[in-house]
């Protein structure tokens, strides 16, 4: 029988108080939160652009771009090389690891809606059956 993420999580010992979520996902989180953001994230996975090629690539002003370019280097998302008077950006792969690696960690868990529901409903009338048996509960 499958078990619902959180049950399972409780069952193996594996629940995972949110205060153990690491502080710098947040600003992951807040960076990805935005479609220029995640336009620059996607761009800067594909190959280092310079700010100003970027502002182009999004129709956006300079003094735009900058503010997006400061959330994501704030978020520790892209790393900024200076070339000559050209900022370059590329893409810091250790904090999209992190998410990556957050994210992982329910995978094992994951089903279809349906499944996991259906799963969990299965779950707790199993447990209220065997606590009505021993008694528990009444």
């Amino acid at each position: 029988m499958t078990y619902p993420s959180l049950a399972v999580a409780v069952i193996l010992g594996g629940e995972r108080p949110m205060s153990e979520i690491p502080d710098d996902l947040d600003g992951v989180f807040e960076a990805l939160a935005n479609a220029h953001r995640r336009e620059i994230i996607y761009l800067l996975g594909l190959q280092p652009y310079s700010i100003h090629r970027l502002a182009e690539i999004r129709g956006l002003s300079l003094p735009a771009i900058h503010k997006h370019v400061k959330l994501l280097e704030n978020a520790g998302i892209v790393k900024r090389r200076k070339i000559g008077r050209t900022n370059f950006l590329t893409l810091n792969r250790t904090a999209i690891g992190m998410l990556q690696d957050w994210l992982g960690q329910y995978h094992a868990y994951w089903g279809t809606e349906e499944e996991t529901l259906e799963n969990y409903e299965q779950f707790l009338s199993k447990m209220q059956a065997n606590l009505a048996r021993k008694g528990i509960g009444k």
